[in-house]
């Protein structure tokens, strides 16, 4: 049995295809302008899937790396701020051996040491108080505008940290590393030398002045200086190793943002080559259903006066 084909057949499926060839054409126009292969999600249901898994894993990394980066930067002043001190305090120890040599210094040389002893502790007392974006980085997580008060405070010279606050920056989901430094080791709180710690930098320097301009003995102090110079290159080599620890991190973490965002244009991003090519071939598909439209759907006079 011959089935019958009427114009109108012809007509509804010659245009259909059309259809069919422009939308293809119009979805390969659109990933070439966007630039990625799924526009939207029932494009690629297990794509669109993968590609919000590898967005959130990326946008997790690139947190990390900016605490990392917070962390450099804090790690990177307490660095600066103690290898200053510690200048500072072999200055000041070199005045204090000087000023312990009772042979050769009179009462007025000596009150100049104490006088040129006391540059030292205003350097230390500088440097102890060093900030990072308004934050000191020796005070932990206190908002104190310094971690050290002067010596006109009562008590002189006090720690505003509060023990165990430390400041905490996450660069793993599991591991966290600490950006500030203890200004309580690395200075010292006390005021008096025979409590457990012992007693400030400051306050020592203060108590060295004293003795030289009072005549008194120095000569033990040279020795607390060194206990106090020890507890600070102490504190120093910690917060090099943290710095390390970070920086290497810091490093880490750019690879992994790199890598998922690689993992990411794998996913999305449209083959330029590819497509171009496609989009080339559909334009001949489509030119060549309107030509053959044309030739099929031959309108008569009678098409116009209808």
């Amino acid at each position: 049995m011959i089935n019958r084909v009427t114009q109108q057949t012809v007509q509804r499926s010659t245009l259909a295809n059309v259809q069919l060839n422009l939308s293809k054409m119009a979805d390969l126009q659109g990933r070439m302008s966007g630039g990625k292969v799924i526009t939207r999600p029932s494009d690629d249901p297990a794509g669109t899937a993968q590609a919000m898994s590898i967005r959130s894993a990326k946008r997790a990394a690139e947190q990390h790396a900016r605490n990392a980066a917070d962390g450099v930067a804090w790690l990177s002043t307490a660095d600066s701020a103690l290898t200053g001190a510690a200048a500072q305090l072999r200055r000041a120890r070199d005045l204090t051996v000087q000023g312990a040599n009772s042979g050769v210094q009179t009462p007025s040389s000596r009150a100049a040491l104490a006088t040129e002893g006391e540059n030292p502790r205003d350097g230390l007392l500088d440097q102890a108080n060093t900030t990072y974006l308004g934050r000191s980085v020796f005070a932990g997580t206190s908002d104190a505008a310094g971690a050290f008060s002067d010596g006109s405070a009562v008590p002189p010279y006090a720690w505003t940290g509060a023990p165990g606050a430390t400041v905490e920056r996450r660069t793993a989901p599991d591991t966290t590393i600490r950006a500030d430094a203890d200004g309580a080791i690395a200075f010292g709180t006390g005021t008096d030398p025979l409590v457990p710690g012992g007693r400030s930098v400051f306050a020592l320097l203060d108590q060295i002045a004293a003795d030289l301009r009072s005549g008194g003995e120095v000569g033990p102090h040279p020795t607390e200086i060194d206990t106090r110079m020890e507890a600070m290159l102490g504190e120093l080599a910690a917060v090099g190793s943290r710095y390390t620890q970070m920086t290497a991190a810091q490093s880490s973490i750019q690879g992994t943002v790199l890598d998922l965002t690689s993992q990411l244009s794998d996913v999305e991003d449209i083959d330029l080559a590819a497509t171009i090519m496609e989009l080339e071939m559909q334009e001949v598909a489509y030119k060549g259903a309107l030509g053959a439209t044309a030739r099929v759907l031959q309108p008569t006079l009678m098409d116009f006066l209808r």
